[in-house]
């Protein structure tokens, strides 16, 4: 079974894309901040991270160049989900090395279609 991790700090937001993923079939792990997510995708090595930009403690940027560096976690697809929209903001997470991005509010066909489009690029 699929295996998505999620980096969310907005107990809306993350009951909503995990019971949106689970309907789909995927399985889920949830974590509240940057460094938790960084502890769970090295013991669960999960097929893709969904992560936050702006988290309590490290944000989704610093968490994700902790993921990139460490042999274990670093060639797991990792999806900025984000309400930082603005084009400068895309940028910069962008060239942090994202493999993709979601903004918030969640259009769930678009969501759903870049986790389906990140999990067979990266089963290819």
């Amino acid at each position: 079974m699929t295996l998505i991790l999620i980096v969310e700090d907005n107990e809306k937001n993350m009951k909503l894309v995990r019971d949106v993923l689970q309907v789909k079939g995927y399985a889920t792990v949830e974590a509240v901040t940057g460094e938790d997510g960084i502890r769970l995708a090295a013991e669960r090595k999960p097929d893709l991270i969904l992560m936050d930009i702006q988290l309590p403690g490290m944000n989704g940027i610093d968490a994700l160049k902790v993921l990139r560096a460490d042999p274990a976690t670093a060639a797991i697809p990792v999806i900025a989900v984000t309400a930082s929209v603005m084009q400068q903001d895309r940028n910069l997470i962008t060239q942090a090395g994202f493999d993709g991005y979601i903004g918030k509010p969640l259009n769930l066909k678009e969501f759903l279609d870049a986790v389906r489009a990140m999990l067979e690029k990266h089963k290819a």
